[in-house]
């Protein structure tokens, strides 16, 4: 079953794509749905891009419902041991 529950937001970072080359990072378009690789019926699917670089300028994650929620807890940790003044 597709979910085609699907969410956008804006981004503003960098990030290492195909040929190891470092891009702008624009927009990222995160989903849950049957993946492309990854092997799982059903994945959260993280897409960072740079509109304006095509196919070129774009990373790809596919994980598993636990390692999307790990991954959350952990960039929630991260954040949370640093100065509050440094993030900005």
């Amino acid at each position: 079953m597709c979910t085609y529950a699907t969410v956008h937001a804006d981004m503003d970072g960098s990030a290492k794509g195909p040929g190891s080359e470092w891009f702008h990072v624009t927009a990222a378009t995160v989903y849950f749905d049957h993946p492309v690789h990854a092997m799982a019926e059903h994945t959260l699917n993280i897409d960072l891009a740079d509109a304006a670089k095509g196919p070129n300028g774009r990373v790809a994650l596919e994980l598993r419902a636990d390692s999307a929620r790990a991954l959350i807890k952990a960039i929630q940790d991260a954040l949370d041991s640093v100065p509050e003044e440094l993030r900005v």
